[in-house]
């Protein structure tokens, strides 16, 4: 391991904002905050949203600051890459925002039912040989369900042509609302109509520069089974 990212690792601990929840702490049981973020992490009862695989936190981030009054958590595994979101988080005194270090799959035992209001999904690996594994499959939709509340949005920015088309046509399987579907969003100026949509991710920006046109999908999780 090398020193930078150790020297990280030991700063995440330092962090107020970051949870780091063990593996018997999340596996098949529920973390201690379950049900509780609202009163014991934001002290407020406003919304909550959710970016998973949240890498660096810029959307997170962005969120926050857009909406001050909205709460915000960005979930990943990568430990290096959160501690730039957290860092900056608390370098701006953000209180608004969370970050969670996870396994997306152990995530309905973080978040309890009705919690969570909207999800974001941001250029996930598409996962084009292992379709159980993509975060918009019918078994991670239903991790969602668990915890999120009637109506639902569920946000999907992606470079994946392929992850998009699926994510579409599950939706419109499961008779899900979609309010906004787009292949290209730069090339079609609807970045421009959508401001959230020109926050641009360090992987969204490498894409742009191999030239390849930036998804984005909105849909309505209804929550009945």
């Amino acid at each position: 391991m090398g020193k930078n990212k150790l020297a990280r690792f030991n700063e995440n601990e330092t962090f107020p904002l970051l949870y780091q929840p063990p593996f018997e702490e999340v596996f098949r049981q529920d973390f201690s905050l379950k049900g509780q973020w609202k009163k014991q992490v934001f002290a407020n009862d406003a919304p909550i949203c959710l970016e998973l695989g949240c890498g660096k936190g810029e959307y997170t981030l962005a969120l926050a600051r857009k909406y001050p009054h909205q709460n915000f958590i960005g979930i990943d595994i990568k430990g290096a890459r959160l501690w730039r979101g957290a860092k900056t988080a608390v370098e701006e005194g953000l209180s608004n925002v969370a970050f969670v270090r996870t396994r997306i799959e152990w995530i309905d035992s973080v978040f309890g039912p009705d919690e969570v209001d909207e999800i974001w999904i941001t250029f996930p690996d598409p996962q084009l040989q292992r379709e159980r594994r993509r975060l918009t499959h019918p078994m991670f939709l239903e991790r969602y369900r668990r915890f999120l509340r009637p109506q639902a949005r569920i946000h999907l920015k992606t470079d994946s042509q392929e992850l998009h088309a699926y994510t579409m046509e599950l939706a419109k399987s499961l008779q899900y609302p979609i309010y906004e579907a787009h292949t290209d969003i730069y090339g079609t100026g609807i970045d421009r109509q959508i401001d959230i949509l020109s926050v641009k991710t360090f992987y969204e920006s490498q894409y742009l520069k191999q030239g390849k046109p930036i998804t984005y999908l909105c849909f309505e999780m209804t929550t009945e089974d």
